[in-house]
């Protein structure tokens, strides 16, 4: 009967090990929120998995994540090292998601990554490229977001997301979760005339030739932004042509080299960046790395390829 009850006793004092789905390294910026919204959880069950007493976490903290409910077989994620190379846009194109839900689900600040980086990529996401009958989308807020700069990246105003989500103001947090209306339609070959189109490729030439494809491609994308923003012309040469305190917007406008002929790949750059590709995820202004103007340089970096930068607008 003692032995019994000893047994008993060592049954209640040590209980069975739980099942892990994961376990999380806190990042700066992550809350519980934001790390059980990743990993399809709640704030609570993973308090209680790591016996917090309180919401508060640390960067290097690592914590257990707990299966989910309904006992799923994995976690909803996969890891993906950063090959030298790599932005968050081509990433996004071998898994069908955005920068922006890259960025959301990593809890990153910005679009700049480096080689040997692992990210963690949701499994089983279509991305937002099939255009559904949904009519929105879910953006998580990451540290340094602002209605404007996340407007920006799906050509939308600040108005228009707060009317959409019912603010009251533009205040926001990290890891809140908006909900996002499908953007305007991209500009397309067929909304512009020959005329304009062969101004854009020759743009996309004058300022980026002798660097990679995507990096015409996303010269492209900065002249559609523009067009589609408030704060530019609504057309091509007006964006192209645009003149401000007395200076061209664009160098080889001034110097001339916007009148040579566009090369072959950056018409196909043109004509893909009318098509809807975007590697900068709605940056608005291009540099190089010879760039010395402070208001260039203060801009929020949307990402690098090759010797020029893309950048969102400041708040």
């Amino acid at each position: 009967m003692f032995y019994r009850s000893l047994l008993v006793l060592a049954a209640v004092l040590v209980p069975l090990s739980p099942a892990w789905a994961a376990s999380y390294t806190v990042l700066p910026g992550d809350s519980l929120y934001t790390i059980s919204q990743k990993f399809n959880t709640t704030t609570s069950a993973i308090q209680q998995a790591n016996r917090l007493q309180s919401t508060v976490i640390y960067p290097g903290q690592v914590l257990d994540i707990p299966e989910k409910a309904g006992g799923g077989s994995s976690t909803d994620a996969e890891s993906y090292t950063v090959a030298p190379g790599d932005t968050l846009y081509l990433i996004g194109q071998r898994y069908g998601l955005s920068s922006a839900e890259i960025m959301a689900y990593n809890g990153l600040a910005g679009a700049d990554i480096y080689p040997g980086q692992v990210l963690r990529i949701p499994e089983g996401s279509d991305g937002d490229s099939s255009g559904g009958s949904t009519g929105s989308e879910s953006y998580t807020v990451v540290r340094g977001d602002t209605l404007y700069l996340i407007g920006q990246r799906y050509g939308l105003g600040s108005a228009q997301i707060m009317a959409y989500n019912g603010l009251a103001g533009a205040d926001i947090y990290p890891g809140q979760v908006l909900r996002i209306p499908q953007s305007p339609p991209p500009v397309s070959r067929g909304d512009i005339s020959r005329e304009d189109f062969d101004l854009l490729a020759r743009l996309v030439t004058a300022e980026s030739d002798g660097e990679p494809h995507l990096a015409k491609v996303a010269v492209g994308a900065v002249i559609l932004n523009r067009v589609r923003s408030r704060h530019f012309p609504n057309n091509i040469p007006g964006v192209i042509y645009q003149v401000e305190n007395g200076l061209y917007q664009f160098e080889p406008v001034a110097n001339g080299w916007i009148n040579h002929p566009a090369t072959p790949d950056s018409t196909r750059a043109a004509e893909e960046a009318l098509g809807g590709q975007d590697p900068t995820g709605g940056a608005l202004y291009f540099y190089d790395t010879s760039a010395t103007s402070r208001f260039l340089l203060s801009l929020p970096v949307a990402c690098r390829i090759g010797n020029m930068i893309f950048a969102f607008s400041a708040v």
